[in-house]
């Protein structure tokens, strides 16, 4: 299954929402050049709803860390939400949990961010 992206600007954040698979291939090719072309136009704040993602491997895993570390090296923030049980298992496993900041809720993480501009 490919991997499909919808982006929305909410309140000035840009809210890409993922469905189907971040794997080595096309799939993490699509997802670091949609990435790429955001930082490069200026976004800094962004949230990857990862509600509707199957699967993801070890490729695609290093690619949402490069990705946030893209973000922050440009001085914004890159927030999770809506994990699904094995991504999230997976972060755990990875202890990666401790460096993404992860929501259970757009709302949840679009009042993250504006507690941070305050």
């Amino acid at each position: 299954m490919p991997l499909y992206i919808v982006e929305k600007l909410v309140g000035g954040i840009i809210l890409l929402s993922l469905r189907g698979r971040i794997t080595l291939g096309r799939e993490t090719e699509t997802f670091r050049h949609k990435i790429r072309e955001l930082i490069d136009a200026g976004c800094k704040r962004l949230i990857l709803d990862l509600g509707e993602i199957t699967y993801v491997d070890s490729v695609g895993l290093s690619i949402l860390v490069a990705s946030f570390a893209s973000v922050r090296k440009q001085g914004g923030d890159l927030k999770l939400v809506r994990l699904p049980q094995g991504v999230h298992q997976l972060l755990q496993i990875t202890r990666l949990v401790t460096v993404f900041e992860i929501h259970n809720s757009l709302e949840s993480a679009l009042q993250a961010f504006d507690r941070e501009a305050v």
